[in-house]
């Protein structure tokens, strides 16, 4: 099993381990500018980013990322597409937000993700 089936899988079993554990040492993430909670921007290292960013996320929201596809347009890169699904925690509003995962790989771990999603779905599952 490849670092990208591995990330989804972690986050399904709601398992930090799991997703740390496919992520390289080098990480960084981007995050959607205009994410609530303060999330949007750039998170340097695998902890930062389960810290300072889907932490944060998954503590106000039960949602789950559904990879419905990856596209892979060289080895050490893969697109992932699908969807945010699940419910504000405070507000119990169902959330799904689209999305794109631009992933790049290296030493078969994951060193890169752009996130692409529609921020306006999260702030109305959390308003």
């Amino acid at each position: 099993m490849n670092a990208v089936d591995r990330l989804y899988q972690g986050f399904a079993a709601r398992d930090p381990e799991a997703i740390l554990g496919a992520l390289h040492p080098e990480f960084v993430g981007t995050v959607s500018a205009g994410m609530p909670l303060g999330v949007g921007g750039t998170h340097v290292g695998p902890e930062a980013m389960l810290r300072d960013c889907w932490a944060v996320v998954f503590s106000h929201l039960d949602s789950v990322p559904y990879a419905e596809e990856q596209v892979w347009p060289e080895s050490e890169r893969a697109v992932v597409f699908g969807y945010y699904r699940g419910a504000a925690r405070a507000t119990g509003r169902a959330h799904e937000a689209a999305f794109a995962h631009d992933l790049r790989l290296r030493d078969g771990l994951i060193a890169g993700l752009v996130q692409i999603t529609d921020t306006a779905r999260w702030a109305e599952a959390l308003a």
